[in-house]
C-alpha cells in the first residue's frame, strides 16, 4: 500500500523538478561567442529544434550552476578532454545536473510502481537508491568526456601523420615552413585538419609564428606527437634545417606505433573471446561426466 510518506516526497520531488525546470527556463542564456558565429556560416547546417533545445537548455543550467554552486561541488573538471571535443564547460555541468536529476528522480518513481504491483518497499531503500544513482549518474559524463576524447584523440593522431607526409612533401617541393603547412592543412575536409587550420590562420593574423600555435595546441588537447611535429618545424623556421627526411621518418614511427597498439588490442580482445570456450568446454566435459556420476552414486 502507498504510505503517505512516500507520496509526500514523489510530490516534493516532482514540484522541485518543476521549480527547476523553471527556473532553467527563465535563467537568461549566454551562449558562447565561437558557437554563435559558427553557427552563422553560411556552410554549417542549422541544427533542429529536437536537438537544438535539450543542448540550450543544458548550457542554461550549466550558466545558473556556475554562477551559483561552489566550484569544489564537481570534484574533478576534464577540462583537456573538453576542449578535444569543444564542449562548453556550461553545457557539460549541465549535462552532469540533469544526469543527476533524472537518477535521483528515477528510484521513487520505481518504487512508486512497485507499490502498484502490490511490491511494497521500505521506505530506506529507494531513498538509498534515489541518492546512489544521483551519485552515479552525476559523474557519467565526466566517464563519456574521457572515452570519447580517448577516441578523438586516436583519430587525430592517425590524420596527423598523413599531414605530417603532407608538409614533407611540401617542404621538398620548395614551399616555405608556414606555407608548406597551412597547404597540407588545406587538403583534408576532416575535423583535425579544419582544426589545424583554424590553428594557423589564427597565428597568421596574430603575429604568432605557426610552430608555437601548434605547440599550445598540443599542450591544450593533450597531443605530444603534436607538440613533437611543431618541434621538428621550429628547427626548420628558426635555423633552416633540411627536415623532409625528419618528418617522412617520424610520420612513418607514428603509423607503426598505431599499429602495434592495434595488434596488442586485438590480440587482448583474443584472449578475452577464448575465455567463454574454456567455459563451454568445461561445460560440456561436465554434462558427459555428469550421467556417469550419477549412476555411481545412486548404486552404493
Amino acid at each position: 500500500m502507498t504510505t503517505g510518506l512516500q507520496v509526500m516526497l514523489l510530490a516534493g520531488g516532482l514540484v522541485g523538478l518543476g521549480v527547476a525546470l523553471l527556473v532553467i527556463r527563465l535563467v537568461p542564456a549566454q551562449p558562447d561567442l565561437a558557437d554563435a558565429l559558427a553557427r552563422l556560416t553560411p556552410a554549417r547546417p542549422s541544427l533542429p529544434s529536437a536537438t537544438a533545445g535539450p543542448v540550450v537548455g543544458k548550457e542554461r543550467l550549466g550558466v545558473w550552476a556556475i554562477r551559483v554552486l561552489p566550484p569544489g561541488l564537481w570534484v574533478r573538471t576534464p577540462h583537456r578532454e573538453l576542449a578535444v571535443l569543444r564542449i562548453p564547460l556550461a553545457r557539460f555541468y549541465g549535462e552532469k545536473l540533469t544526469f543527476a536529476a533524472i537518477g535521483l528522480v528515477l528510484a521513487p518513481l520505481l518504487a512508486w510502481f512497485f507499490d502498484l504491483l502490490g511490491l511494497g518497499l521500505p521506505i530506506a531503500i529507494p531513498a538509498l537508491a534515489s541518492l546512489g544513482l544521483a551519485a552515479t549518474m552525476f559523474f557519467l559524463p565526466n566517464y563519456n568526456a574521457i572515452d570519447e576524447a580517448r577516441k578523438a584523440r586516436l583519430e587525430f593522431t592517425r590524420a596527423l601523420g598523413a599531414y605530417i607526409d603532407l608538409v614533407a612533401l611540401e617542404r621538398h617541393n620548395g614551399s616555405g615552413v608556414r606555407q608548406s603547412m597551412e597547404a597540407a592543412a588545406q587538403v583534408g575536409d576532416s575535423w583535425v585538419f579544419q582544426r589545424l587550420s583554424e590553428e594557423l590562420t589564427r597565428s597568421r593574423w596574430s603575429g604568432l609564428p605557426p610552430w608555437d600555435a601548434l605547440h599550445m595546441l598540443a599542450e591544450e588537447l593533450s597531443l605530444p606527437d603534436l607538440d613533437d611535429f611543431a618541434n621538428i618545424m621550429r628547427l626548420s623556421g628558426e635555423e633552416g634545417a633540411g627536415v623532409y627526411t625528419t618528418l617522412r621518418a617520424r610520420s612513418s614511427a607514428m603509423r607503426s606505433a598505431m599499429l602495434n597498439d592495434e595488434i596488442a588490442e586485438a590480440n587482448a580482445a583474443g584472449e578475452r573471446m577464448t575465455i567463454p570456450g574454456s567455459l563451454l568446454g568445461v561445460i560440456f566435459m561436465a554434462l558427459l561426466v555428469a550421467p556417469s556420476l550419477l549412476r555411481m552414486f545412486s548404486s552404493t
